[in-house]
């Protein structure tokens, strides 16, 4: 059986923590998309981790932890990674990367710092960690895959090329060195070295697992909004996020994947760039619910940098799970919100003056302006409660009011970091 646990968000939602939970019943959890701009911070008994590429389920000895062909693999982060993982006592994890998988170079980090600085003012707000270099070159048919890494001669001779189309932009768009397609190759028999003991035919693996009946879980990176065909472009990634890509980015048929988990936070959070309509424009309160949130407040796991903070957005959420095919969505960081003495919610957006329920594209979204509802708060810390219905009523009260609007249904709450902070429930929603 395959599972996908994606976000249905901007990202941030949670979803190390509930692959991470997940992990302990699956024999194998595979990264399909994504590289190292995104992080998820994972919480247990070995301690508190930001994970970057890595798959969550790198903390469970029963699970083969796979990273699949459509991640854009950073080699150096990867086993800086593992490093610093087994520096504090996790065994080391069973991996496999996909011999289809493609690497990111240096040169790729170089390029997205250098077009981030072009555009100055105007810059997308990336994390400079190459990713949209790297899928430009995937899809222009000039990026390196580590099977290439194996074939000498092949590999220099494509390094010329590459240098040759890399060095023009280099020299005369960005008045910087050119490459030198020695020292790449130098740098590419590193990389072989150092993950060859990792590589497998990862596609072949899964499906005999899965003709064996063993579970496999998908892991996304992101969320809905950031998916470069239906989030909010061109502020996005540049891999799909949507659990449809999970089949390709791991090597799998789509009819395979069976429950899809749409990790949704209590309250909206995003990194970068772009339209984000419930965000909260008082300072001092979008900083209050920043420290309070998450696990040492709402800083990105990979960057550092605060992220804007909102209230929940039925609109966005609720396409958000429409996209991800959501047959059960995950409520997580519920804890946070015990502070307030009432919530609001944005059920639905105004734009020229007309109400609408529905996801616009990003013109109009830029023009979108939240419609409030407010629910009376709980006011207490609901962190350690293990069963449903001894959550405070008003509480209850809001994650069913967010259920109703959203029509998909909340099967899992979390009301903490830690990874037994998880609250398990029925819900009269009928799923997908």
């Amino acid at each position: 059986m395959v599972k996908a646990i994606v976000g249905a968000n901007w990202g941030d939602e949670g979803k190390g923590k509930i692959t991470d939970t997940l992990a302990s019943e699956a024999d194998i959890v595979i990264r399909f998309q994504g590289g190292a701009n995104a992080g998820h911070t994972i919480k247990n008994e070995y301690g508190k981790f930001a994970l970057h590429t890595c798959p969550s389920g790198v903390f469970n000895q029963n699970v083969t932890n796979i990273i699949g062909n459509g991640v854009a693999l950073n080699i150096p982060v990867l086993m800086k990674e593992i490093d610093d993982i087994v520096g504090k006592g996790v065994p080391k994890p069973n991996l496999l990367i996909s011999d289809r998988a493609q690497i990111v170079m240096p040169y790729h980090v170089k390029f997205d710092e250098y077009e981030e600085e072009r555009l100055s003012g105007k810059a997308f707000g990336s994390t400079k960690s190459g990713i949209a270099p790297f899928y430009s070159d995937k899809y222009a048919k000039i990026g390196i895959q580590v099977q290439e890494l194996f074939d000498d001669d092949y590999l220099k001779e494509k390094l010329e090329n590459i240098c040759a189309l890399k060095n023009t932009m280099l020299v005369h768009l960005y008045k910087k060195e050119p490459l030198n397609p020695e020292e790449l190759y130098k740098t590419c028999v590193e990389y072989r070295e150092v993950i060859k003991p990792y590589v497998a035919d990862t596609a072949s693996f899964v499906d005999k697992a899965l003709k064996e009946g063993k579970t496999v879980l998908l892991e996304g990176q992101l969320g809905t909004m950031k998916d470069p065909d239906h989030g909010i472009y061109p502020m996005v990634t540049s891999s799909s996020t949507l659990a449809a890509y999970g089949a390709i980015g791991a090597g799998l048929p789509p009819y395979e994947i069976k429950q899809i988990i749409a990790v949704s936070k209590a309250y909206s959070s995003a990194v970068g760039a772009g339209a984000f309509v419930s965000e909260i424009l008082d300072p001092d309160k979008a900083e209050e619910l920043r420290k309070r949130g998450g696990d040492g407040g709402e800083y990105g796991a990979t960057t550092g940098r605060p992220r804007r903070v909102g209230w929940y957005d039925v609109v966005a959420s609720r396409y958000g799970c429409r996209l991800q095919g959501a047959t059960d969505v995950a409520f997580t960081v519920l804890d946070v919100l015990g502070y307030l003495d009432e919530i609001p919610v944005c059920v639905s957006y105004e734009i020229d003056g007309e109400i609408t329920d529905d996801f616009p594209t990003s013109r109009l979204l830029e023009k979108a302006k939240p419609v409030i509802e407010k629910l009376p708060g709980w006011k207490c810390d609901i962190r350690g409660i293990r069963k449903y219905e001894e959550l405070p009523q008003n509480c209850r009260k809001y994650i069913e009011f967010i259920e109703e609007k959203l029509g998909f249904p909340i099967t899992m709450v979390s009301n903490g970091p830690a990874r037994e902070d998880i609250i398990y429930r029925e819900s009269n929603i009928k799923r997908n």
